[in-house]
């Protein structure tokens, strides 16, 4: 079956350096690998996405990137050259790859001048967004500015995981705990709660925001969320139960979790509209992905929508 990959990383050429945390937390020589070919567009690539039967990658620049960036001006032109370098990617396999914009939100009035142009002018299919920017999360408010916009484009927004901002002690002594193990997933679905809670969804509906790794453990705990959500004091009463904006905002990919339980459990509590597939690549198997959506537990139709007709109506490719 055709399929459509949503999450797939690259990197652009000089951001390098800006990996070198995620490179130390990984054994040596593994970040070496990752690094050839996420730098890699072309024939390698290529074989990869036609053993798995991918047609179109949507590609993105790969975490942290410029969120760690301190100085604004630096992150602004930076995040323009790497998203003027994807363009070109784009353009000499037009058939096959579709970009995520790589946006410096240190200055937001910048992000949003540069998503426009991503979209409107590079074709681009919404943005990834690696987690907070130095410790600034997408709730605040001087960044419902950039949600407006991004409303107004209809675009989704991709919220990818990324280190915590400080350390918290529940991982002294674990460093093993602190990255895509766990802590990612922590990390990320906290943000995507802080988004929720904050009130953002009552105030601009139609915000589609991704998660990768099936949803980042959230449609595990719906009716938790729920639960304990209607006895806990907030500074926003929200409009909806916490659930609703889950299954109502939230888009979850299949990246880099090549197992039923999770995927059935995604497709059970936010429908299979809203279950999208995707690789992790070049951190997961192309072929070990598509092995897996190919022969999982779904229907025929459920397995199309999750494969490319979810990301042809949502990216509307």
């Amino acid at each position: 079956m055709r399929k459509i990959a949503l999450e797939e990383h690259f990197m652009a050429p000089g951001f390098d350096h800006y990996e070198k945390a995620i490179a130390e937390s990984m054994a040596p020589g593994v970040f070496e690998d990752f690094t050839k070919r996420l730098a890699e567009l072309g024939a390698l690539r290529l074989a990869a996405m036609d053993l798995a039967g991918i047609d179109i990658c949507v590609l993105s620049q790969t975490s942290p990137g410029l969120q760690i960036e301190q100085d604004a001006k630096l992150a602004t032109a930076r995040a323009r050259q790497a998203n003027d370098f994807l363009a070109q990617q784009i353009e000499a396999h037009p058939q096959r790859f579709r970009g995520f914009a790589h946006l410096a939100l240190q200055d937001t009035d910048a992000a949003i001048a540069e998503l426009d142009r991503c979209v409107n002018s590079l074709g681009f299919k919404g943005a990834m967004i690696n987690g907070h920017t130095n410790g600034r999360y997408l709730d605040e408010e001087s960044f419902y500015p950039f949600w407006q916009h991004v409303a107004k484009l209809d675009v989704p927004i991709y919220l990818h995981p990324a280190n915590h901002f400080d350390s918290p002690h529940m991982y002294s002594g674990h460093p093993e705990l602190t990255g895509p193990t766990w802590g990612w997933g922590v990390e990320t679905g906290t943000h995507a709660l802080r988004l929720i809670f904050s009130g953002l969804f009552d105030k601009l509906s139609s915000l589609r925001v991704i998660l990768g790794h099936m949803g980042e453990t959230l449609p595990y705990l719906l009716w938790r969320f729920d639960s304990r959500a209607a006895i806990t004091k907030s500074p926003y009463v929200l409009q909806k139960q916490p659930s609703q904006y889950i299954r109502e905002n939230f888009i979850v990919t299949t990246s880099g979790v090549c197992d039923t339980a999770p995927l059935l459990c995604s497709i059970e509590a936010l429908g299979d509209d809203n279950v999208f597939f995707s690789v992790d690549y070049p951190y997961e198997s192309s072929k070990i992905a598509a092995d897996f959506i190919e022969n999982a537990p779904i229907t025929d139709e459920t397995r199309a929508k999750i494969c490319y007709k979810n990301a042809q109506r949502v990216l509307k490719l």
